[in-house]
C-alpha cells in the first residue's frame, strides 16, 4: 500500500467514526488481539502438556 492509499483509508475512518471514537475502537481491537494471543498460548500449552504425557 502506498502513502496515498493509507491517507485515504484514514480519512474515511475519521469521517465514518469521528475523531473521538477512534481511540475507543483501537482499545477494543487491542483487547481482542490480546485475548486471541492468550487463548493461543493456552491451547499451545495444553497441546505440549498432552504430548509430554503421551511420551511417559
Amino acid at each position: 500500500m502506498g502513502g496515498w492509499e493509507v491517507f485515504l483509508i484514514l480519512t474515511v475512518v475519521i469521517l465514518l467514526f469521528g475523531a473521538k471514537k477512534i481511540p475507543e475502537l483501537a482499545r477494543g481491537v487491542g483487547r481482542g488481539i490480546r485475548e486471541f494471543k492468550d487463548a493461543t498460548k493456552e491451547i499451545k500449552s495444553e497441546i505440549e502438556e498432552g504430548a509430554k504425557e503421551d511420551k511417559k
